[in-house]
């Protein structure tokens, strides 16, 4: 793919970082109207339709459209507050939010790209469930986006002879890549940022845990129920078109040491405080960020350097999926800016009603509504940040959220994490999981076809656990 979108996006950006002042102040969500917003709605508009109307025209130019969407919000931005304020912003999301992302996504990638589990699986319905049920007890562990990197070419492997397998994917993605990674701050970054806030590394465990049992148990039910249905409307052979060795084994050895590497770099920056910060541009950013970038980076050369050749290429491994997740969340990450911004600003923001639905008139924190406001926004915006929100919204005290107001803080991180699985873009592992597999030539729902699962699926059960755990 051409590298042309970035590099312009780049250099168009770049002109606004020269007169950046070092003490630019944050963007101030309550004099931002409504109209910001269109940019990162159109970019999730052209996420969803534009594959679907012209697929051709997507598929060779995501990146500039991406681009221009990123602009129509960054140069009236620079226009209106000056370029100042919208390099500070630029240069804030890029620092503190992009990098930091994408350098860990591409790390995970990497090394779970570099571990070739050999055997020759068959898809079957108990098998699938199986590696379903692995894969969401690493997610808490290794974090959603580990998990689901290492089990999903497993995965589409075993499935390769079955002719609908495209609803395998969709419940890996609600199972592995959201709801499993409930249980700890390492699962999910919205946990992670709980954790830096002051709330125990075991509370969402203690807390949480049967909701989080509960969702992960029926969804595997319901998949195991319309597998079964393919399975054998199919009448799958047990022939298969790509065999394998039928010997059970790991290459890539070092890959998992490396894995481990990534987990300690992370739990690190979120633990070590040095005190030591470099300003740039009025970004702070901690000595503790830059040993892990650096570090994740190292792991990622480590891993190219060091993986057998043989075990990428039996798992048909190539920067495509990388590339296209880099670009979209790229805008994302530049056109979600106002709207974080108008959520931060409470009642005083364009998003006012939001806000106001979660507060009873007599001024109590009402749990059902935060899970659901926290959890539809987490579906289409970032959920670390959109955490954040809700959990400063609850008042921002962890002892106190952790004990009077425990079900308040439960419902934030259960629809923060569960609620991702919504949409294509509530994660990214979502997104990353999908590329991946139609890179090997899966053909997965559209954007409005994943969210029909979710809706016909996922819904249904949220409201289920509300009347049982945040009424």
């Amino acid at each position: 793919m051409s590298k042309a979108p970035l590099r312009a996006l780049g250099l168009g950006l770049a002109a606004l970082l020269l007169p950046i002042a070092a003490q630019a102040a944050d963007v101030d969500g309550s004099q931002l109207g409504g109209a910001w917003a269109v940019p990162f709605a159109g970019l999730l508009l052209s996420i969803a339709l534009c594959p679907l109307v012209s697929p051709i025209v997507w598929h060779h130019h995501y990146g500039k459209i991406t681009a221009a969407w990123a602009l129509a919000f960054l140069l009236p931005f620079a226009f209106f507050y000056g370029p100042a304020m919208a390099g500070q912003g630029f240069v804030h999301a890029l620092l503190a939010e992009y990098i930091p992302f994408i350098i860990l996504l591409t790390a995970l990638y990497t090394v779970a790209g570099g571990i070739y589990i050999r055997g020759n699986f068959h898809g079957s319905p108990g098998f699938n469930v199986v590696l379903m049920v692995i894969g969401a007890v690493l997610a808490s562990f290794m974090g959603t986006t580990g998990a689901s990197m290492l089990m999903v070419r497993p995965l589409i492997r075993a499935n390769d002879n079955r002719k609908h397998a495209a609803h395998v994917i969709v419940f890996f993605i609600f199972i592995v890549s959201n709801a499993g990674g409930s249980l700890t701050p390492l699962g999910d970054p919205p946990l992670f940022l709980g954790f830096l806030k002051g709330v125990d590394f075991f509370w969402t465990l203690s807390h949480i845990f049967p909701e989080t049992l509960a969702l992960v148990g029926a969804l595997l039910a319901i998949f195991f129920v319309i597998d079964t249905w393919y399975y054998r409307r199919e009448g799958v052979v047990r022939a298969d078109p790509t065999p394998d060795d039928h010997s059970f084994g790991i290459e890539g050895h070092i890959n998992g040491l490396l894995l481990l590497g990534v987990v300690a770099l992370v739990l690190m920056s979120g633990t070590w405080k040095p005190g030591i910060s470099f300003d740039i541009a009025g970004t702070p950013v901690g000595l503790e960020q830059v040993v892990r970038d650096v570090g994740l980076i190292v792991i990622t050369l480590l891993s190219l350097e060091f993986t057998p050749h043989n075990a990428r290429q039996q798992n048909q491994f190539n920067w495509a999926p990388m590339q296209e997740v880099a670009k979209l969340f790229a805008g994302i990450f530049l056109t979600i800016i106002p709207v974080l911004a108008m959520l931060k600003a409470g009642t005083a923001g364009a998003f006012a009603p939001i806000v106001n639905l979660v507060t009873a008139p007599d001024g109590q924190p009402i749990p059902a509504m935060y899970f659901w406001a926290s959890g539809l926004l987490s579906s289409f915006l970032d959920n670390a940040p959109t955490y954040l929100v809700f959990f400063n919204l609850a008042g921002g005290d962890p002892q106190v959220l952790m004990t009077t107001l425990a079900p308040v803080l439960a419902a934030v991180s259960a629809g923060s994490v569960f609620m991702g699985a919504n949409s294509y873009i509530g994660n990214a592992p979502n997104l990353m999981v999908k590329a991946i597999a139609e890179d090997r030539g899966l053909k997965m729902p559209s954007f409005f076809g994943y969210m029909a699962w979710s809706t016909l699926v996922l819904l249904p059960l949220f409201a289920v656990m509300t009347l049982i755990w945040f009424r």
